[in-house]
């Protein structure tokens, strides 16, 4: 049997991960998150179970790859897109704001699902982890060959503030400090997703500053 090409692979892996997205977000909204099983959704999009094993390991990432897919690849080209001379402080906070914020019909339906289910609130904060790696390498490129373990610290930092940040969002009004997700149940966010990201960004400024001087000739 002949192997299809790489590019052509890839997209075809780009385009079942999409279908089986859509497929889970779609019966989530139909039926209800508990209502949905892997079988449904591979059977939606036209695959096996065993491939959907292969993208997902749970209903969850599935439905929460609707509203995240993609993300941290996205906040990795916006900060690359910035001018030179933009403040990488500020060009890494603008990147993270504006693609956990501009948010379509589509991903607004998942959030609202999001909103009503242990699990998926887990899946949701879980993604935050993909920010590190498309996020160290374009710190590095920014700061030089000499900045790339200190790409890393700073990205694994960004990373952590953002996960901070939503879990403060989305703490159920009873969770107390501790802000724990165990009781399940529909949250309502709290306070201003934005104001919330720029809070738990803005302690990383100084070391991203600092980063930046050294890198100055």
């Amino acid at each position: 049997m002949t192997t299809p090409p790489s590019g052509l692979r890839e997209r075809k892996k780009q385009a079942t991960r999409e279908a089986l997205r859509e497929a889970a977000l779609r019966l989530a909204v139909e039926r209800g998150p508990d209502q949905v099983r892997v079988e449904d959704i591979a059977e939606a999009a036209g695959v096996s179970p065993r491939t959907y094993n292969n993208y997902f390991a749970s209903r969850e990432q599935a439905i929460v790859s609707a509203v995240t897919a993609d993300r941290e690849v996205r906040i990795a080209a916006a900060v690359a897109a910035r001018p030179a001379g933009v403040r990488l402080a500020d060009a890494v906070t603008e990147a993270v704001v504006e693609q956990y914020t501009n948010t379509g019909e589509r991903e607004h339906e998942a959030l609202l699902l999001i909103t009503t289910r242990t699990a998926l609130r887990d899946a949701f904060l879980d993604t935050t982890a993909g920010i590190e790696h498309p996020l160290t390498e374009v710190i590095a490129e920014r700061l030089g060959d000499a900045g790339a373990h200190t790409a890393r610290v700073l990205a694994a930092s960004v990373t952590a503030a953002v996960r901070i940040a939503l879990e403060s969002w989305l703490r159920p009004a009873n969770a107390g400090a501790a802000g724990s997700f165990a009781a399940g149940g529909l949250v309502v966010p709290s306070g201003s997703l934005p104001d919330q990201l720029r809070a738990a960004l803005a302690p990383l400024a100084p070391a991203f500053d600092a980063a930046e001087r050294h890198t100055q000739p």
